[in-house]
């Protein structure tokens, strides 16, 4: 009976020990995505970022040339309905926040409402906006959306990585899409 019992525990520490394998190889291939899933995320918003930035010089040298500007909603439609992913203006004391995509309105939204003025780092934004913050990605975006903000002038970053209101107003619908 003993050595039954002996053959039955053996058999079970085997089947434990290949299940803490398959973990480890799962937990591992986990890392791995979102690793991946990180870098695409930066590598769509630095294409989105060089496309404004030659957009820029080409109206800069259209203008330059003494060709009419054209005004950026007949270029992009009208400025009252923000598409997600679209390129952050820069901030201009007459541009309504309402130019941004929600995600970015709900984020200074977020700040704005922050008691005192308070800074938030990228991780408390994310959980302000509901948002998983056990996955890496999700903070990221938060972050890289924000770090935009903050060099378009439109909040206020510190060299220590946390983001702040500033001075604006912002008006956010309250069905808002996930930053």
């Amino acid at each position: 009976m003993v050595g039954l019992l002996e053959a039955r525990e053996a058999s079970a520490r085997e089947r434990v020990e290949v299940l803490r394998e398959e973990a480890a190889r799962a937990a591992a291939a986990l890392e791995a995505g979102e690793v991946e899933l990180d870098r695409r995320v930066i590598t769509r918003e630095e294409l989105v970022d060089a496309l404004a930035a030659s957009a820029a010089e080409s109206t800069a040298a259209t203008e330059a040339e003494g060709g009419e500007e054209v005004a950026p909603a007949a270029l992009h439609g009208p400025v009252s309905a923000p598409v997600p992913g679209v390129i952050v203006p820069p901030w201009r004391e007459e541009l309504p926040a309402s130019v941004l995509s929600l995600d970015n309105q709900r984020i200074l939204n977020v700040l704005q409402d922050r008691p005192g003025g308070e800074s938030m780092r990228a991780k408390e934004i994310a959980v302000a906006l509901g948002l998983d913050t056990s996955v890496a990605a999700k903070v990221e975006g938060v972050r890289s959306k924000a770090k935009r903000l903050g060099e378009r002038g439109w909040l206020p970053t510190q060299a220590s990585g946390k983001f702040s209101a500033g001075r604006r107003l912002v008006a956010v619908p309250a069905d808002g899409s996930s930053a």
